[in-house]
């Protein structure tokens, strides 16, 4: 269990994908370019087996902003994607209306 103040420290935004690349160390990884507000950070996510990039490019999504930058694979990670698993299938979180990049998440 995590306290109520220690959930308000993440920063959910709204971020839009600009772009997708495989990554160059791992099978299943791709590089993504988010514009989170005028800032744009990369991601490195697991989603090869559910999305092309086609599919991702461009999409309006949910991110955690202030997460400490990781490397994956060599790779820096500066954003985590959020999505939900059930059975063997992954969904990337998205909004249910049009809101620009940089939104808070409430």
């Amino acid at each position: 269990m995590i306290t109520f103040a220690e959930f308000k420290k993440m920063e959910l935004r709204i971020g839009k994908i600009l772009s997708v690349e495989n990554h160059p160390n791992a099978e299943k990884l791709y590089v993504m370019k988010i514009d989170i507000g005028g800032e744009v950070k990369q991601s490195v996510a697991g989603l090869k087996d559910y999305y092309t990039p086609e599919q991702l490019s461009g999409k309006t999504v949910v991110v955690i902003a202030n997460l400490e930058p990781a490397k994956l694979r060599g790779v820096e990670s500066e954003v985590m994607l959020l999505a939900a698993q059930h059975n063997n299938e992954v969904v990337i979180l998205i909004p249910e209306r049009d809101v620009p990049p940089g939104a808070k998440v409430l």
